[in-house]
């Protein structure tokens, strides 16, 4: 049986997550792993990263959209990428600016979600950058009803897992949540959020979260 190796507060991990349990794919969800540096860890995940995926027969991959791609590949039988060469080009392009242009640029501003600081300086190069990549998703996005179309794909596993961090994170950082100009992102994530699968990862993760909570 497949595990998928990661924690359940991790975007990255959920996104797989969400993936799997959409295609009904029987695996292991193994919450135990946290990054690390660790020679054990690194013979299973070559840069200490999580997630990754370990096969039955021990075999690994890492890194979230190797893994989705492989899933695609190795389990056809209820796709998250539409079968129209271009169509599916517009999905990778969507998680490619979801996670490029929002997630890792929004993610310099997370510590302040734990408690911690940032500069000034940090501050201003994200306020520069990140309504850039908001204007690129704007161009993109559908939400018809789904964020590529009709149909529910890879980019909406990315989304849910990603906007509504981008939007917290940007509303501690300068009182404002930078998606308030998108209208159409909260009704889409709440969509999102009944569907089985997507509640039962977001469900975990606030748990995940409450218990980290509890701990300090």
């Amino acid at each position: 049986m497949l595990r998928l190796c990661g924690f359940h507060i991790s975007n990255y991990h959920n996104k797989v997550r969400i993936a799997l349990l959409e295609k009904g794919i029987e695996h292991v969800d193994d919450a135990s792993c946290k990054p690390s540096q660790e020679d054990a860890f690194l013979a299973r995940s070559p840069m200490g990263k999580v997630p990754f995926l370990e096969l039955e027969d021990g075999r690994r991959l890492a890194e979230s959209e190797v893994i989705l791609e492989y899933l695609e590949e190795a389990y056809p039988q209820k796709p998250l990428l539409p079968k129209d060469p271009w169509e599916r080009a517009k999905v990778r392009e969507l998680v490619t600016f979801i996670e490029l242009h929002l997630e890792l640029v929004a993610r310099r501003l997370y510590p302040l979600l734990f408690g911690r600081t940032i500069t000034d300086e940090t501050k201003q190069a994200v306020e520069k950058a990140l309504p850039r990549g908001i204007r690129a998703f704007r161009a993109l996005a559908r939400f018809d009803p789904y964020i590529a179309g009709k149909e529910l794909t890879l980019a909406d596993c990315s989304a849910f897992v990603h906007l509504p961090v981008v939007s917290i994170a940007t509303k501690m950082a300068y009182g404002r949540d930078f998606l308030d100009e998108m209208p159409q992102v909260k009704p889409y994530i709440r969509m999102l959020g009944e569907r089985p699968a997507f509640k039962r990862v977001n469900d975990d993760r606030k748990a995940a979260q409450a218990a980290l909570g509890a701990k300090k």
